[in-house]
């Protein structure tokens, strides 16, 4: 029998279809703020965060853009304290995964009244004489999430940040860390460049299919993977062909979000964000490029071990295998296919192996992985 338990994450609301300012003006009211920073990257700073932010009105007192990629602690700090001097009471992310994670750890770092990088090394989840219980910190400062990519990290209450110096990210949790709020207004997802739409959202397709490919089921947060998949497929394709096209846009900010939201059963994911997470912490990979080109190979070294979810898959992709719609999908997006697209080499095989063996999600593989040189080989599968 079954068991199991499905977390919900901590938020009010989603709300999708209608224009952001607006949304965001009305949900400041509700909720009694009317001093709002706007946090986003340098590349929307002039842009469409400077109209955004002229649209909050007098409700926006800042637009803090110094978040690069992979949510630098820098950026966290310097976010929070631009919050401090804006005397803020509300925080709104403009942008992607970075952004996101950035602002979510930023709440943390204004709770506990952090001011410096080194700081947050207490507040770094795990546990130890040298970690704060952080679930016993006291919420403040909250956020909403107005997302311009197809990361999800605006759905989950936990997030990454990078520590350059150790050339690692990091993870940092609190049951109120997710967004308090999700706006979905497609028309905010305009101007985001084709290549990083398409490769967020497959990582928002790695998200669905590690789930579907996990070891144990959950029947809940399998259906909404298989929905999410499906959505996600056809409107990846759709924007390819008419980027302009607002209504496919939104059938895939629906569809990363049910992949997302199967995350609550606690499965955890699989071996393509472990390897992910070692390719973007420290080789500079890009997270959604790291899905384009690991999941298709952990899917091809998993096999049959994974038996009728792959079935379910490569159904839903309408390719003889999953992998190889994985592969067609990517490659239908004109995106990397290979670690050698993207200047990893099998020189650095073995060291991405050594580290990602400690990454939880090695544990979730359909196909039992023992060690290194399983990993190794997944990577051989994806070197091109």
């Amino acid at each position: 029998m079954l068991t199991g338990t499905h977390r919900f994450p901590k938020q009010d609301q989603i709300v999708y279809g209608r224009p952001a300012a607006e949304v965001v003006a009305e949900l400041a009211k509700a909720w009694g703020c009317s001093r709002l920073l706007v946090t986003t990257t340098r590349s929307l700073a002039d842009g469409l965060a400077a109209e955004f932010a002229g649209s909050l009105g007098d409700l926006c007192v800042g637009v803090f853009s110094d978040i690069g990629a992979h949510s630098p602690r820098e950026g966290v700090i310097g976010g929070a304290a631009a919050a401090r001097a804006a005397g803020a009471d509300l925080l709104v992310a403009l942008g992607g995964g970075s952004v996101i994670d950035a602002t979510k750890v930023m709440q943390l770092a204004l709770w506990a009244s952090l001011k410096r990088v080194d700081e947050l090394d207490a507040y770094r989840a795990g546990r130890g004489p040298d970690r704060v219980d952080v679930a016993k910190v006291a919420a403040g400062v909250r956020m909403i999430a107005v997302p311009t990519t197809l990361s999800a990290a605006e759905f989950t209450p936990f997030a990454g940040v990078s520590d350059a110096a150790r050339r690692v990210k990091e993870g940092y949790t609190h049951p109120l860390l997710a967004s308090r709020a999700v706006v979905l207004d497609p028309a905010m997802t305009l101007s985001t460049p084709a290549q990083l739409w398409g490769s967020t959202g497959m990582k928002a397709v790695d998200h669905a299919v590690e789930q579907l490919c996990h070891p144990v089921r959950a029947p809940y947060a399998d259906a909404l993977a298989l929905d999410g998949l499906k959505r996600l497929a056809a409107g990846l394709a759709a924007n390819q062909a008419d980027p302009e096209d607002l209504d496919a846009r939104l059938q895939c900010q629906f569809g990363m979000w049910l992949a997302i939201s199967g995350v609550g059963s606690g499965r955890g994911m699989g071996p393509s964000h472990a390897i992910g997470h070692t390719l973007g912490g420290s080789y500079g990979v890009p997270h959604g490029v790291t899905s384009c080109v690991i999941l298709p190979a952990v899917l091809e070294w998993t096999g049959a071990a994974a038996g009728a979810q792959q079935d379910l898959i490569a159904d839903a992709l309408g390719a003889p295998t999953a992998a190889d719609g994985v592969r067609g999908l990517v490659s239908g997006l004109g995106l990397p296919t290979t670690l050698k697209a993207v200047g990893v080499l099998p020189q650095a095989f073995q060291a991405i192996a050594e580290h990602t063996i400690h990454d939880g999600g090695v544990r979730n593989s359909a196909r039992p992985i023992s060690g290194p040189a399983d990993i190794v080989e997944i990577l051989q599968i994806a070197a091109g």
